[in-house]
C-alpha cells in the first residue's frame, strides 16, 4: 500500500520524504490556505521536492472552468493529478482530461455509486474520505470494502486506484492495508503516531542504560 501525506506544509513533507516513507502528495484549498503565502509558490515546491504523484484540486465547479485550471495545474510538473469534485462537471472534467493523459484524481467519494462512475470516467484515483463518514456514524471502512470488492469483479477494466481519504488515526491504515486499498493519504500528526510505541522508547532506553554498563568496565570497546 502506498503512503501519502495529505498536507501542504513543506517541513512536513522534507521530512517524511527524507525519511523515504512517502510515495506521493494530496493537496487541497483548505490545506493551501492553512499554509498561508503564495499558493503558486507551495505547489510548485512540492511538485519538486516529491518525485511521486501529487494532487492538486481545481477550486471551479463549472466544467471548463475545471478544463482550464486543470490543465495549468498539469504544468506544475508530469508527476501533478489533477483533482476534481465527485459531481456531473466534475466527471466530465476527469474524462476529458484524462483522455487527454492527464491523471484525474476523482474527490469527495462518500457512495460506492459514486467511486463507480468515477472508475468508468477514467480516474486514475478515486477518493473516498472515510473519517467524515465516521463523524456522522456511518462505517467509513465498510465503504472501502464495497469499492474494493466493486473493482475486483472488474479489474481487467478498471485500473483506478482506492486513494483513502479523511484518516483520523492509525488503525485506519492498519485497516485499509488489510482490506487492499491501493493508497493511504494522510495527515502528518497520524503518520507520526505510526512511528510510535511505548515499548519501542522503552526498549531502547534499555538497551542505551545497559551498554553505558558494558563501557565502565571497557572504556575502549565499539560496536
Amino acid at each position: 500500500m502506498k503512503i501519502f501525506l495529505d498536507t501542504a506544509n513543506l517541513e512536513s513533507i522534507r521530512k517524511f520524504n527524507d525519511m523515504g516513507l512517502l510515495d506521493g502528495i494530496t493537496t487541497n484549498p483548505s490545506l493551501l490556505s492553512k499554509e498561508g503565502g503564495n499558493p503558486k509558490d507551495a505547489m510548485a515546491e512540492i511538485t519538486k521536492i516529491i518525485k511521486g504523484d501529487v494532487s492538486l484540486e481545481v477550486v471551479s465547479t463549472d466544467y471548463s472552468g475545471m478544463m482550464e485550471e486543470g490543465k495549468r495545474l498539469r504544468e506544475y510538473g508530469k508527476n501533478v493529478v489533477v483533482k476534481v469534485p465527485m459531481t456531473p462537471d466534475g466527471l466530465k472534467a476527469c474524462k476529458s482530461l484524462s483522455s487527454q493523459g492527464i491523471p484525474v484524481n476523482v474527490t469527495l467519494v462518500f457512495s460506492p455509486n459514486q467511486a463507480l462512475l468515477a472508475a468508468k470516467s477514467g480516474a486514475k484515483y478515486v477518493s473516498p474520505f472515510i473519517g467524515r463518514l465516521d463523524d456522522i456514524g456511518q462505517d467509513g471502512m465498510h465503504l472501502i470494502k464495497e469499492i474494493k470488492e466493486i473493482f475486483s469483479n472488474y479489474k481487467d477494466s478498471f485500473t483506478t486506484q482506492i486513494l483513502v481519504a479523511s484518516v483520523r488515526h492509525p488503525m485506519h491504515v492498519v485497516d485499509a492495508a488489510k482490506i487492499g486499498a491501493d493508497v493511504v493519504t494522510l495527515p502528518p500528526a497520524v503518520l507520526e503516531k505510526m512511528l510510535s510505541h511505548p515499548l519501542t522508547d522503552i526498549g531502547l532506553e534499555n538497551f542505551l542504560s545497559d551498554w553505558e554498563k558494558l563501557k565502565k568496565g571497557n572504556p575502549d570497546v565499539k560496536i
